[in-house]
């Protein structure tokens, strides 16, 4: 039933999408690939019917080799070690790898529509020149061989990682680059984000039995004449023993990765809507009692994720042991699993997101990572709460606003002058702190201060209308601001500039109280920072009483909706550099006034937010 809501819901897309003068390409992959554990490396064939979609003639194509990357001299390697704060995951790990240590991938031999075709290997890139263009609405048969070596577990994938998972295996087979209304997005590999086109993928993995085998889809049988053929051609040659075949079939995605282990063991949970959930692992005494909890846990965080993200639209998804942190991937993440229960779930939580905010909402991760990544972790904040507050994560307490510690400490980082714009492109940010804070704390507090700037309830559809609408396609920034704008009936572009193009940011002042007659009093605040915001005022009188005052801003044409005992200012004009607030309120009868009580936005100095200032402890 799920696998026919999807068809329905990509063919709808589609349809949507032609209407919207909207396009994406289509591949769809059918894979064959037999693994040598005695010299970890891997041997396949590779078939792939390519449409384009685009109103555009293609005169050539780009492929991803990521595995060259972990080679000395790559890159990734030099990147990782001139950057002024380097990964210590990586560092200089991949200079030192042996020839029998690092990775590669290379395509054999290539064919497009029948016809030869020379491929020119760029490191991480295949380029490759078409002797006849693909047309505008044309579907082509790509054929192509490929051998690679598995790097030591360096940077998410690799064997024998740090936990002794034998195989990590995301980003393995050559991968087409996306062609889309900003052109081909060959990027280099030096470590960062992805960008993949939809399709569906049939792949079959051949291994020793003694294997325990991972990874995205939904398995099928693996006995089909042209994988026979396959195979049998590799076991002759190599002269062993018969290899287990996995085969697994992937209805629209836009990868496909896979683990194997000799001591995995698989625990699985059927959810009340059809949907397993898997957890797969190694058992010891630093995995099992958390691994065997894990499930259940999840479970509830589905729920809450389908309830107020959008339903997950898949049959399966999967927890695996693997990788070197956590990574999320097509209906599976690999993640280390020596950890703590709350770190276990945590981490979890937030590779399952992913799945919303990158394989279902397929952002191009490299020029929007705050949309994967912020989105992500807005979401997962909620999630953990949710999860802490009803119980599941014992000894755990609540924090009430799980945002709080990324308001506070984006605008610590900014006021170092390290921060860049959220527009830069996810490989070309000067430091990997910038890159981090950026994507993971700032894309976060995009969603958090919007959610303030439009309201609760327009923000809460908009989430749901986003989800919806951008399923199984290629949003981009301002395809999101788009339905915000829609859902709340307010301009937005003003919130968008300043936040994605520019790393100005909001800092108000309450500079005095000054008597204004007839028993009013004059509230005087000052705009100091350059990013203008809604603000929240509470005047608190000796009485105890508070009395809230909203004061919008003048670009939104517009306001969140105004909360119950709170008074509507005048708009201030974003351009004034000051602002009077008119209350009905004696100077004397005013005990202090303060901004930003409910920290609803990134003050850059939260020492002014308040008058009289309070006492320094």
């Amino acid at each position: 039933m799920i696998k026919v809501l999807i068809l329905l819901l990509a063919t709808l897309s589609t349809v949507l999408a032609k209407a919207q003068g909207y396009w994406q390409q289509r591949a769809d992959y059918v894979i064959r690939a037999a693994l040598d554990p005695s010299k970890h490396q891997y041997t396949g064939e590779e078939t792939i019917a390519y449409t384009n979609n685009s109103p555009d003639t293609l005169v050539q194509l780009f492929f991803h080799l990521f595995p060259n990357a972990f080679r000395p001299g790559s890159m990734m390697d030099i990147r990782s070690r001139t950057i002024a704060d380097p990964d210590r995951r990586v560092g200089e790990r991949i200079s030192k790898l042996s020839s029998e240590e690092e990775g590669y991938l290379h395509i054999g031999s290539l064919k497009v529509g029948g016809t030869s075709l020379a491929v020119d290997e760029q490191e991480t890139i295949a380029q490759v020149r078409l002797a006849t263009p693909i047309l505008p609405g044309q579907t082509v048969q790509m054929a192509l061989t490929f051998s690679g070596q598995v790097p030591i577990q360096i940077r998410r994938s690799g064997r024998d990682n740090a936990e002794g998972i034998d195989y990590s295996m995301p980003q393995w087979y050559p991968k087409l680059a996306e062609y889309d209304p900003d052109g081909w997005h060959p990027n280099p590999y030096v470590g960062r984000e992805f960008y993949g086109v939809w399709g569906d993928f049939d792949v079959t993995v051949g291994m020793p039995a003694n294997y325990v085998f991972a990874g995205t889809g939904y398995e099928a049988d693996a006995k089909t004449p042209n994988n026979d053929a396959f195979f049998a051609r590799r076991q002759g040659a190599r002269g062993q023993t018969k290899l287990a075949l996995h085969r697994r079939l992937a209805p629209m995605v836009h990868d496909f990765a896979w683990a194997a282990d000799r001591d995995f063991v698989r625990r699985s949970l059927e959810r009340e809507d059809g949907i397993t959930l898997e957890a797969v692992y190694v058992p010891g005494e630093k995995t099992t009692e958390y691994w065997e909890r894990l499930l259940p846990i999840m479970d509830e965080a589905m729920s809450y994720a389908n309830a107020h993200f959008g339903r997950y639209p898949y049959e399966k998804y999967a927890f695996v042991q693997g990788g070197d942190g956590g990574m999320e991937y097509a209906m599976m993440t690999m993640i280390t699993g020596e950890r703590s229960l709350g770190s276990l779930v945590g981490v979890s939580v937030h590779e399952m997101m992913h799945s919303w905010y990158q394989f279902v909402l397929a952002t191009n991760e490299s020029l929007y990572p705050w949309m994967d990544e912020g989105f992500t972790s807005y979401a997962s904040a909620e999630i953990m709460e949710h999860l802490v507050t009803e119980g599941f994560i014992p000894g755990a307490e609540p924090e009430g606003n799980p945002h709080a510690g990324t308001v506070t400490g984006y605008a610590r980082f900014a006021n170092t002058g390290r921060a860049e714009p959220l527009s830069t492109h996810a490989d070309h940010y000067t430091t990997n702190a910038a890159y981090g804070v950026g994507s993971y704390s700032k894309g976060e507090l995009f969603l958090y201060q919007l959610k303030t700037v439009i309201g609760a309830e327009s923000f809460e559809r908009g989430m749901l209308r986003y989800f919806y609408t951008w399923k199984m396609r290629h949003p981009t920034g301002h395809d999101f601001l788009r339905i915000m704008e829609r859902e709340s009936g307010q301009v937005l572009d003003w919130y968008y500039e300043y936040m994605v193009n520019t790393t100005s940011q909001i800092d108000y002042a309450v500079s005095g109280v000054a008597a204004a007659g007839r028993g009013r009093s004059a509230i005087s605040l000052e705009k100091i920072g350059a990013m203008p915001f809604p603000l929240t005022v509470t005047v608190t009188s000796i009485a105890g009483d508070q009395h809230v005052f909203l004061i919008p801003v003048d670009l939104q044409r517009g306001h969140a909706p105004v909360a119950q005992g709170t008074q509507l200012a005048q708009a201030w004009p974003w351009t004034d550099p000051s602002y009077v607030l008119d209350v009905d309120l004696p100077v004397a009868s005013i005990a202090s006034v303060e901004i930003n009580v409910g920290l609803d936005h990134s003050e850059s100095d939260a020492s002014n937010d308040r008058y009289p200032k309070a006492s320094a402890e």
